[in-house]
């Protein structure tokens, strides 16, 4: 090897300690960022040539070194908790998917970027439009759930917002009679199927009426027969409708029998009367499963409590004028002003409302790829996807071994202080040896050309 080429061989050891003082400096800096994923240093060496000694040995000349930068994307960070009851921490090898904002962010809209991006920060916060947005800027994406059907979308990826959000009547599972029956009657009430379609909220609800008719007292023992029909409040409205528990073994109408006292004695199918709908036992429940069709084609499972047999809870008669009449009541919440936004374990993303209930905004959507450490950094502890990482697989937590997530949570930075700063001195001799070379080199050629003189 010549001079020139011992003095190009020192420079190309400079200029690769350099990059491992950069990498080291850049781990140290982000000691403390979220999320931040150390990178660590290779060299590797060029070979100028090759010749052949006694015809049987390979000899290379080294020429020079390099350094690489070695992503650790798949480094798991430390969980530490956080005031943020947004933010979240990733257990496994998933990624948040984000959207960076296009340009200015206006007060009326946020255009977003086509660029899909993919992070570790997930210390989240709700912004003043209601996005879900970490300390880098990026916005959180999910999938949302579907204004019209009420359900979850999990075809379309999308930022979650948490603005405005509107209170969905809650599933009716019980109709509950109470009152004095004291001759023919009839009672409404609306019942909900859980969903909510804004634009035609109707469509979740439908109204359902019990009639009472044929009341009719025994002059010989003192019980009391009426007929009990329920019927949906309009039969015009194709398919409305309702339909008894035929698996049980009745269709219905229905005949109640109160006892002597006013109090419910049984209740049977008016089709088959030996057949008991509830028991007859003193203290068993009076109640009539149906199913429920609404106006969106939805078919759900209700239970009619008439009250409890011998009983003077729920439905009662009694031949004079009733004070309490028959009314009709179910378990249905329809009302309710959003509060905040809180996540669970499994990504769910929950409207909180004053009346203590909980309702689904979304779901928080993870990503992972076959090669994360082949991810295209870019700023704000983000990356993009690339031909050495492959496409992203995307789903809910858990969903292709992303791993699981811990709310309240942030992943502290992979920097090792102590392996860096180990390093670095290393970094710093190696460097101080090279110029060595350089300097020594420099002498060597000014005795050479020394040589003439």
């Amino acid at each position: 090897m010549s001079i020139f080429n011992s003095l190009t061989t020192a420079v190309s050891g400079i200029n690769a300690q350099s990059t491992a003082f950069t990498n080291l400096s850049n781990n140290i800096a982000n000691s403390q960022t979220v999320g931040y994923k150390a990178d660590t240093t290779a060299f590797q060496d060029f070979v100028a040539g090759a010749g052949t000694t006694s015809g049987s040995f390979a000899q290379g000349v080294a020429n020079s070194v390099s350094a690489v930068t070695v992503q650790h994307v798949n480094s798991q960070g430390t969980a530490s908790s956080s005031t943020d009851g947004l933010a979240m921490s990733i257990s496994g090898n998933g990624l948040f998917n984000v959207s960076k904002p296009e340009g200015a962010v206006s007060s009326t809209a946020t255009q977003f970027q086509s660029t899909q991006y993919y992070t570790r920060n997930g210390e989240f916060y709700e912004d003043k439009s209601g996005y879900l947005v970490n300390t880098s800027g990026y916005y959180l994406d999910g999938y949302m759930v579907d204004s019209t059907t009420g359900a979850l979308n999990t075809t379309k990826l999308t930022q979650i917002n948490v603005a405005d959000v509107t209170f969905r009547p809650t599933q009716t599972t019980t109709i509950s009679a109470a009152g004095t029956l004291s001759g023919d009657t009839s009672v409404t009430t609306t019942v909900h199927d859980g969903g909510y379609d804004q634009s035609a909220p109707t469509n979740d609800q439908t109204d359902i009426t019990l009639g009472w008719t044929n009341v009719t007292t025994s002059s010989t023992d003192g019980t009391t027969t009426a007929t009990l029909t329920i019927t949906p409040a309009s039969t015009t409205t194709s398919p409305v409708g309702y339909s008894d528990d035929s698996t049980k073994g009745y269709t219905g109408p229905y005949t109640v029998t109160f006892a002597k006292d006013g109090t419910l004695a049984s209740v049977t199918d008016s089709s088959n009367p030996a057949k008991n709908v509830t028991s007859t036992l003193s203290g068993a429940s009076a109640t009539i499963p149906i199913k429920v069709t609404y106006p969106n084609k939805t078919t759900q499972s209700v239970n009619i409590s008439l009250g409890t047999i011998g009983s003077t809870g729920g439905v009662t008669f009694s031949s004079t004028s009733a004070t309490t009449p028959v009314a009709l009541s179910n378990d249905t919440v329809t009302s309710g002003t959003y509060e905040s936004a809180e996540i669970e374990s499994d990504g769910s993303v929950m409207a909180v409302f004053d009346n203590g209930d909980t309702q689904l905004i979304g779901k928080v959507a993870l990503s992972n790829f076959a090669n994360v450490n082949g991810l295209l950094a870019v700023d704000g502890q983000a990356y993009t996807a690339t031909a050495s990482s492959g496409s992203a697989k995307t789903g809910l937590v858990g969903d292709n071994a992303t791993g699981s997530l811990t709310v309240g949570y942030v992943e502290s930075s992979t920097t090792d202080l102590t392996s860096d700063l180990s390093a670095l001195i290393v970094a710093q001799e190696a460097y101080t040896a090279n110029t060595k070379i350089v300097t020594t080199a420099d002498q060597l050629l000014q005795t050479t050309i020394a040589m003439k003189q």
